[in-house]
């Protein structure tokens, strides 16, 4: 056997920190190239962004690795500084760092059958030269060979799964959360999870009361409201963990979040003393009421409107896409109220009381129907399409008391609802890689369990290289956000990342099953089924990488200007 030594790039974190920071080079030439492209006058334009989506979106896929390969090598960093950079940790970062840097030379995969490729961004020579560097050769070439693959699968079978989350690089408080949470959902969401989802059962009462319990439902929300005070680290991890177990689990508080974001950023005092405790509490269950049909990533055009009428507003308009909607105490419901406006402008945000809907009457509210959307996955909760017909909203329920203000108060939301559906796709990935690994230790074929076979390994070895990495972007931009930054960027580019692996790891731990795997009796084909939604919903993933194009290039252009 080699021994692991002979297996490990030499001088491996500073070739990581070496090999990231020639990766950002590359990056920022690139830009620079992209925005000629799209920015001749020094300003972008918005025809020739959309003809140039390839170079656009890629350039967004280019920075999404580049600050993962980033923030790997600062959790190696940092976990080394603590005698925790083992050998399982160093194999799988130098597999990711190989794996990353030749998708960037090579081709890199935005979906299934898109791959951009330098050649889609640039034709100058000598910015493609900037990935042949001594440090990204180094690691293309001996960072993701086959060995180091078999040896990382040596020690993904001894640890039973648990290298991929053993050094987070987080601190012993949030493990200690991790631990809590992944008990609970061992113990009352897994052994159900799969039932619920073959019936298309709304997760029971009991465990939303007992998740309220636990403080799910107010993490974020500041102790004098009845929350627990933590901020964005507590909830990826949190919200990881309930959607390993089940990601209709851990989406449940999702909606609480967006709700108390909403109330705290945008809302009067009296607002948020009236709805935070219950939110907080889980005595109010919030779903958020802002899409609608026609409009998708396109808010500025909807047409749900509030009308002002004596001592209420009536809302009337249809909204679709609406989870939670049967069960939820409170909307928050972004209408048009001012009139003659057909932009974002004209947008207000609503805090709409409604009476929890039972099975035999889901919309019992005067002036509100629903039906339900039948789904493939992301069940637990239900999807709906609303209609209002003058449903009243009381005068002091408009968000803030101030018109007009409704996209702001949205946009404030999005920055927390990406890390959080980040950390919900680590889940997911994670339950794949879990479900794939245990089939595959379990699973013989030839006299021999197919975990042996290298094509099997290797997507297990793949999978959680994967996650090492989109942990530390998701967990970075999470840090960011709780010391006060911006952070869309971050968010958006941890998103549109976990989203892709998650999908990629239901796919290939669906293929480990075999036939088996698309046979609804086992779990991984729920994987499959709720993965596939991570890359549309909080922002599709084509959406994402044109915001995240956008805004870097704009950052380009300002700092020149």
């Amino acid at each position: 056997m080699t021994s692991s030594a002979d297996l490990i790039v030499s001088d491996l974190r500073g070739t990581l920190r070496q090999a990231a920071s020639d990766a950002e080079a590359y990056f920022l030439d690139l830009r620079r190239a992209v925005a000629a492209r799209v920015a001749p006058s020094g300003k972008v334009d918005r025809k020739l962004i959309d003809v140039e989506q390839r170079a656009t979106h890629g350039l967004a896929w280019v920075l999404t690795y580049v600050e993962t390969l980033k923030e790997t090598a600062h959790w190696a960093d940092r976990i080394a500084a603590e005698d925790r950079f083992g050998e399982i940790e160093q194999l799988l970062s130098q597999v990711l760092f190989g794996e990353y840097l030749s998708q960037l030379i090579g081709g890199l995969p935005m979906t299934q059958v898109e791959i951009v490729r330098p050649i889609d961004m640039t034709q100058d020579q000598s910015i493609m030269q900037k990935l042949f560097t001594p440090a990204i050769t180094a690691l293309v070439m001996k960072g993701n060979t086959p060995a180091v693959r078999l040896r990382a699968a040596e020690l993904i079978r001894h640890m039973q799964g648990r290298a991929t989350i053993e050094h987070t690089g987080l601190d012993e408080t949030f493990e200690m959360i991790r631990d809590q949470f992944r008990r609970f959902g061992e113990e009352k969401v897994v052994p159900f999870a799969h039932e619920w989802h073959l019936k298309d059962e709304l997760i029971p009462d009991s465990v939303v009361t007992e998740m309220g319990e636990l403080g799910v439902f107010g993490l974020t929300i500041p102790e004098e409201f009845g929350g627990l005070g933590m901020g964005k680290t507590a909830m990826c991890v949190v919200s990881e963990e309930l959607s390993r177990a089940y990601i209709g689990v851990g989406s449940l508080g999702t909606r609480s979040e967006i709700a108390a974001e909403l109330l705290l950023n945008g809302g009067t005092e009296a607002q948020q003393k009236k709805y935070l405790p219950g939110i907080a509490s889980g005595e109010i269950l919030p779903t958020a009421v802002f899409t609608e049909p026609n409009t998708g990533s396109d808010l500025g055009s909807l047409r749900t409107r509030a009308v002002k009428d004596g001592e209420t507003w009536k809302i009337t308009g249809n909204k679709t896409w609406i989870t939670h909607a049967a069960r939820a105490d409170l909307m928050t419901v972004l209408a048009r109220s001012v009139p003659d406006t057909n932009n974002f402008s004209g947008l207000s945000m609503f805090i709409c009381e409604k009476p929890r809907g039972t099975d035999a009457e889901p919309f019992p509210a005067k002036g509100m129907t629903g039906g339900e959307i039948e789904v493939l996955g992301y069940r637990g909760m239900k999807e709906y399409e609303l209609g209002f017909d003058g449903f009243e909203v009381p005068l002091g329920n408009l968000l803030g008391e101030v018109e007009g203000m409704g996209f702001k108060h949205l946009m404030t939301t999005f920055e927390g609802a990406r890390i959080q559906t980040a950390a919900r796709a680590i889940g997911v990935a994670q339950c794949a890689f879990e479900l794939g690994l245990k089939y595959s230790l379990e699973r013989t074929q030839f006299g021999r369990q197919i975990f042996d076979f290298p094509r099997t390994s290797d997507k297990l070895v793949m999978m959680a290289a994967e996650l090492v990495g989109v942990r530390q972007l998701t967990y970075f931009s999470a840090r960011q956000k709780d010391e006060g930054k911006r952070c869309d960027l971050e968010a958006g580019l941890a998103k549109m990342l976990a989203a892709r692996i998650a999908w990629g790891a239901a796919d290939n731990a669906l293929q480990v099953h075999g036939g088996n795997g698309f046979a609804l009796e086992y779990p991984v084909s729920r994987v499959l089924c709720d993965a596939r939604i991570l890359n549309i919903f909080e922002g599709a993933g084509e959406v994402q990488a044109m915001v995240i194009a956008r805004r870097t290039i704009d950052e380009f252009i300002g700092a020149r200007n």
